[in-house]
């Protein structure tokens, strides 16, 4: 199997992400249907440590190790909905990797 140089920046960038961020997002989510798809697309991302679906206010938040606009990007094809990002925070972590 042959590694494009694209697929291996992608890579590098991926596993030397150690940083922690909080991201909010803004999601169309008009039923429950929408609502379990969403979540879904969640439970299968395995660098989310966390999420929080606000039905009512149609905002999703995440949490973990994580390149931010490649997360959205995938919630947005997985879910085939737009994604907004409305506020991205970096955390800060202790020496064993865990949110202060």
């Amino acid at each position: 199997m042959q590694l494009t140089k694209a697929l291996l920046l992608h890579l590098k960038c991926f596993f030397m992400t150690d940083k922690f961020y909080c991201m909010t997002m803004r999601m169309k989510i008009d039923c429950n249907g929408c609502y379990k798809k969403i979540r879904r697309a969640l439970l299968q991302m395995q660098e989310l440590d966390s999420h929080f679906i606000d039905k009512q206010q149609g905002k999703v938040c995440v949490n973990g190790q994580f390149i931010p606009q490649d997360v959205a990007i995938k919630i947005g094809k997985r879910t085939n909905r737009r994604v907004e990002i409305l506020e991205i925070k970096e955390v800060d972590v202790d020496n064993q990797g865990r949110p202060l």
